[in-house]
């Protein structure tokens, strides 16, 4: 059954107090979310973005977030979001959508690694962050993250994803990186 990500979201965990709630967290997740898909890489773009698109998207979602939050007060709201509850929710949200006409044979999905751009801290020594993603061929859908330990590599935690999916009758494709000869079953 497909459920809006809007619902899914709306059960993700709120960091704040009550007393700091002046904007319902699963609507500002939704329009940020939103921001991101169209372009923005910072705060202050989600924000413009926000305020620019603010009233149409109330109207689209029937929500009504009163005013826009500024760039400070969404980097506070979206760095206490649970990383975990959050991923929880796309990958939920993925398995919620309705499955692409099936096929003669297996399922593909590849799975690959990418190094996000500028998420290196130099002030605390912290290498960039490194993700592995699956995605289905057939509709595009990413259909889970998981990062790699800083002191690790793909390899190990290749296994780790397509393990966490459950899919079955599904064929999987990586890059030749996976296919070491002598790769130890740790």
């Amino acid at each position: 059954m497909q459920v809006s990500l809007l619902e899914i979201l709306r059960d993700i965990p709120d960091h704040r107090r009550r007393e700091g709630k002046r904007f319902d967290l699963s609507t500002v997740l939704l329009y940020a979310i939103l921001a991101m898909v169209a372009g923005a890489n910072s705060y202050r773009q989600m924000h413009e973005f926000i305020r620019a698109h603010r009233l149409r998207l109330n109207d689209a979602f029937g929500l009504k977030l009163p005013y826009t939050p500024s760039y400070t007060g969404l980097r506070r709201i979206l760095q206490g979001i649970d990383p975990t509850a959050l991923e929880a929710a796309f990958r939920r949200h993925a398995a919620s959508l309705p499955k692409p006409p099936a096929e003669e044979g297996l399922t593909p999905i590849a799975v690959d690694g990418k190094t996000l751009r500028g998420s290196f801290d130099a002030f605390n020594d912290r290498k960039a962050a490194h993700m592995m993603s699956a995605l289905r061929h057939a509709d595009r859908i990413v259909l889970a993250h998981v990062m790699v330990a800083e002191k690790s590599n793909e390899i190990p935690t290749a296994p780790e994803l397509i393990e966490a999916l459950g899919l079955k009758n599904c064929l999987f494709t990586l890059d030749a990186e996976h296919c070491q000869k002598n790769c130890s079953n740790a």
